[in-house]
């Protein structure tokens, strides 16, 4: 597992908040498009789901390009990423990012999760 520190990871933000932004727009995409296939499997392809279009394509391969380099997406609808890292003491955490967020300024526990959130003015120990 890559671990990340702070200026790694707000090196990298501009280009992942790039990728986030697509990533919900195509999440939006398909979210919209989904009446039309359900029901009575009359839609894009014969089994009732939408078909591996081109949308499909660029979303796995982004979400993939997310984790090929070591971020979490936990939830591409709001752009809820999260970057591993290590404390000075060696324990494990995360830096966390939401999109619209300027800048990444909380991290929490793995185990906490979102509602874990902390400034990073209080730093993991």
């Amino acid at each position: 597992m890559r671990y990340w520190t702070h200026a790694e990871a707000t090196a990298a933000l501009p280009r992942v908040r790039e990728q986030v932004h697509r990533i919900r727009e195509l999440v939006l995409r398909a979210r919209t498009q989904e009446p039309r296939v359900a029901g009575n499997g009359h839609g894009p392809s014969s089994n009732g789901h939408a078909s591996g279009g081109e949308g499909d394509t660029e979303l796995r391969a982004l979400v993939e390009e997310l984790q090929r380099i070591g971020i979490v997406l936990r939830d591409p609808e709001r752009g809820l990423i999260d970057f591993p890292a290590q404390s000075p003491s060696g324990r494990a955490y995360l830096l966390c990012w939401l999109d619209g967020e300027e800048t990444i300024d909380w991290w929490h526990w793995p185990d906490a999760g979102f509602a874990g959130r902390t400034p990073l003015s209080e730093p993991p120990a």
